[in-house]
């Protein structure tokens, strides 16, 4: 139990008494305080009680930190501990809840919530305001208010009525009286007695009420049932036809709690299948396998240029269900793939005139890495990005549609949600999956406030609950992405994963991991917890599995963030981001299987891929052969149509067959064979320039036949000479239907020379990845926090010194928190004199830009119109000029 005497006074008072550390893991777990630096400490007391900052503050909260909080609220203010665990226990105790109250209120002091001692609890103010029931906003323990609130505005002859009708001696004030009706309705017997001489009807009204809401409505002329209880003061009326229920009389019907059910602990991860985790491991590296392949055809397929933009930016629906279809994806898959390569940087749009969406240069150097690293970027990308495929197809706040690629994806609470869904699968036994209920059973545990707050205007997946939070969607999505990525296989977290959070492999040693400097919540110390586990400790809650208990502190960020090198759960600074990617790329690469430099040629005009091809043989191949198939092997068919294309492109018949032999592990099989030379010896006989376009040929019979085909009519060809044609047609519409007539033409310069005609790939020019919008300003690392508590504390000093009283009508303002006012030659003698005899100063001093500060400095030498100085409120020794030196003062001689 704390001293009453040594109890803080304020909350400024109260951070004033914490030292570094403790003031580290405030500013850590509450980033906005940092923005901009304060003052001093008193400053930083004054934002931390904002309502922005105090809604963020318990927006971050698990449930039973956030009940702890709601229960100090209906509690008197300031409230002793025992108070407050009787709110929470209630009549019958709960060991449980018990056990965990003093951590959930540790939470609370640490996030400056709470302040005070164990004997004098108080919520700060701003958040008593939103927790604490009114008529307009009922309180989450469904109390009402109490006896003094709810007569605020009753008459005193009244209230002196309730009073003698409840059994007790009339007063001669309506103060007393009103105590006299709380005391009565905290007495637990005479309480008991009370109600006890009520009838059933009576007591079932306050049953329908005691848990909530507290409010009801009356006629003008109660029912038997209601008059007994407004008699005795047990219903009072807050407004004409509302009677509300006394959070006292409330508590005695609940049995002295202030929830009807608590829950200290979060809820257990059901595992909803367990595999060995070399299976896990296969499925996920197939599936990484399978995403690279999707994502390389996606960039195929726009490579010569994709779809146009939306004026209102984003991808049309018909754009988007194509781009699925040359996938072989349902539509919400073809816009996560298409979303992912969009913040991997992959995509963009090119910004001409007919704006269209382009392959960006840095595709070009992503395609020559290995396939590890180019997962690993896909990985972590996906991890680290706040736009939501998932969003796609659904409406924002103005009823808009949400297209892929468009604004409006963009959520931040994304990154952290993954990763905390991650960081679960992770405290699972290695091969455990859970069941995606109990994920988002946990998450809403653990974010009680945001998943309430979540608007569902925010889109919906079709087919998604309308009703359902934010979180939760984000949590499912998570699931079934990490799945596509490989980042999970059959549902289990895999190896690479978990290294992808920065995790070590399990059973790895504990000198083998980062050290991040979580707080134990078992008691033991950090360093002691993380040898014995061999875990980094970075997310206590992660690294239980679903039957161990969870102690309920785990609140606001999830753990007691420790001061050095720690940091709030969630995702990795960006440096330490960039190792954990580089790990799970080696980690993968094994499991890949490696790129074949061969095909099976087969005797019906097929190749069969087994596995991935090398980058050279699959970029041919894919120009000599169309896809027919996809999967474990790809089946590639040769046709006329494709061999042409080869020939087009600039190839021969000997370089054809030459690449099928070097390429091939079966013999090249005749049929084949056959094929490109009856393909190379037609094309080219025909040769199209422009005129507006011709047509050649040595052969004047053959061109005889195109004139008598009647599919030539469109094309209006005449004869110009025995071997040529002419048309009005351009030259590509003529190569078009010359094709469609089953012919092989090639196209030819002015020179008479064969045109190549290799499709020209579409390039973008340089574009940055989309940057991913912040949940707020971003957790400071330790060399911020250093600087920033050291400038507060030196500022606090400055700020709070005692200074001498001034002489009357000497100008100094000290004692009034202005700035001291000194005449020039007052000032100089002053800081001659410090220099001599080694004493602080107080000075006021305004910088080039004319802003104006207070600070205590010790005085080293006084030269040239500038004295030098050791500035205690920067901790550095610096030099002022003399003139822009408001004034000094000397502190008082006990602080001298």
């Amino acid at each position: 139990m704390s001293n009453p005497s040594s109890s803080p006074r304020s909350l400024a008072e109260a951070l004033r008494s914490r030292d570094d550390a403790a003031l580290a893991v405030l500013l850590r777990s509450r980033p906005d305080l940092l923005t901009p630096v304060p003052s001093d400490l008193t400053q930083l007391a004054t934002r931390a009680g904002t309502r922005a900052s105090v809604v963020r503050a318990l927006e971050r909260l698990d449930r039973f930190a956030l009940q702890t909080a709601e229960a100090l609220a209906v509690a008197p203010d300031p409230a002793p501990y025992e108070t407050l665990l009787a709110l929470m226990t209630g009549d019958d105790g709960d060991d449980t809840v018990a056990a965990a109250l003093p951590r959930a209120v540790a939470t609370l002091r640490e996030q400056a919530l709470v302040w005070g001692g164990d004997d004098r609890l108080r919520l700060v103010r701003t958040a008593r305001e939103l927790l604490a029931p009114t008529p307009q906003h009922p309180s989450p323990t469904g109390l009402g208010p109490g006896v003094r609130e709810a007569t605020a505005g009753m008459s005193p002859g009244r209230i002196q009525e309730i009073v003698t009708a409840a059994g007790l001696p009339s007063t001669h004030d309506a103060v007393s009286a009103v105590a006299a009706l709380s005391a009565l309705f905290t007495d637990r017997r005479r309480m008991a007695a009370l109600l006890a001489e009520l009838p059933e009807d009576s007591l079932d009204v306050l049953e329908r009420l005691v848990w909530g809401p507290p409010y009801g409505q009356v006629s003008a002329e109660p029912a038997a049932r209601l008059r007994r209880l407004l008699d005795r003061g047990l219903l009072l009326p807050t407004a004409p036809g509302t009677v509300v229920l006394p959070r006292e009389a409330a508590l005695h019907l609940r049995g002295g709690r202030a929830h009807r059910g608590v829950e200290p602990l979060p809820p257990a991860l059901d595992p909803a299948g367990t595999h060995r985790p070399q299976v896990v491991d296969a499925t996920a590296a197939g599936q990484a396998y399978t995403a690279l392949a999707t994502v390389e055809e996606l960039l195929k397929e726009w490579d010569e240029g994709g779809p146009a933009v939306l004026r209102a930016g984003g991808l049309s629906v018909r754009d988007l269900k194509r781009t699925a279809v040359a996938l072989d994806v349902p539509e919400p898959v073809g816009a996560f793939w298409l979303e992912l390569a969009y913040a991997a940087g992959l995509l963009a749009s090119d910004g001409e005139a007919d704006e269209r969406y382009a392959v960006t240069p840095e595709c070009d150097a992503w395609l020559e890495r290995p396939a590890a690293e180019r997962w690993a970027r896909l990985a972590e990308t996906w991890l680290t990005a706040t736009r939501t495929s998932g969003l796609v197809g659904g409406r924002d706040a103005k009823d808009r549609s949400l297209s892929a690629l468009g604004p409006g994806l963009d959520r931040s609470a994304a990154p952290e949600v993954r990763h905390r869904v991650l960081a679960l699968l992770a405290a699972l036994p290695e091969g455990t999956a859970p069941t995606p209920a109990s994920v988002l059973a946990r998450l809403r545990w653990e974010r009680p406030l945001r998943a309430a707050a979540a608007a569902p205007s925010q889109g919906t997946q079709p087919g998604a609950p309308q009703d359902d939070d934010l979180r939760a969607r984000l949590a499912r999505w998570t699931l079934a992405e990490a799945e596509l990525l490989g980042v999970t296989g059959r549902g289990a977290l895999s190896t690479q994963g978990r290294a992808l959070l920065g995790l070590p492999a399990p059973g790895a040693a504990a000198g083998g991991a980062v050290a991040h400097g979580r707080a134990d919540d078992t008691g033991d110390s950090r360093d002691s917890r993380d040898s014995r586990e061999g875990r980094d400790g970075r997310d206590s809650a992660a690294d239980r599995g679903p039957g161990d208990k969870l102690p309920a502190h785990h609140a606001a960020g999830g753990a007691l963030a420790a001061v050095a090198g720690g940091h709030a759960p969630g995702p990795l600074p960006d440096a330490e981001q960039a190792v954990a990617t580089a790990a799970a790329g080696r980690l993968l690469a094994p499991l890949l299987p490696e790129p074949l430099d061969h095909v099976l040629l087969q005797a019906d005009l097929t190749a069969v891929a087994p596995g991935p091809l090398e980058r050279p043989l699959a970029a041919m191949l894919g120009v000599l052969a169309d896809v027919e198939s996809k999967g474990g092997a790809t089946v590639y068919r040769f046709t006329p149509g494709s061999v042409r294309r080869a020939l087009d492109a600039g190839q021969t018949a000997a370089d054809l067959h030459a690449f099928l032999a070097a390429h091939a592990r079966t013999p090249v099989p005749q049929p084949l064979t056959y094929l490109i030379d009856d393909v190379a010896r037609r094309h080219g006989r025909l040769r199209v320039g422009a005129a507006s376009a011709y047509l050649r040929c040595d052969d004047d019979a053959l061109l005889s036949e195109i004139l008598a085909d009647k599919r030539a009519q469109p094309l209006r060809l005449r004869r110009l000479a025995p071997t040529v044609l002419a048309t009005q047609a351009d030259p590509a519409a003529l190569l078009d239907g010359l094709r469609a007539m089953g012919f092989a033409p090639a196209a030819e310069s002015a020179d008479g020379d064969v045109v190549i005609t290799r499709p020209d790939a579409h390039r973008t020019p340089p574009r940055a990845a989309p940057v991913p919008v912040p949940d707020g300003p971003p957790t400071p690392d330790g060399t911020l926090l250093a600087a920033a508590i050291r400038a507060i504390r030196a500022g606090d000093l400055a700020s709070t010194a005692p200074r001498k009283q001034a002489p009357s009508g000497a100008g100094s303002a000290a004692g009034t928190g202005e700035l001291p006012r000194t005449s020039a030659a007052e000032t100089l003698a002053t800081v001659q004199a410090a220099v001599l005899t080694g004493e602080a100063l107080w000075i006021g001093f305004v910088n080039a830009e004319g802003g104006a500060s207070q600070r205590v400095i010790a005085p080293i030498r006084v030269e040239g119109g500038f004295v030098t100085a050791y500035d205690h409120t920067a901790d550095e020794v610096r030099t002022f000029p003399l003139h822009r030196v408001t004034g000094v003062a000397e502190l008082a001689e006990e602080d001298s």
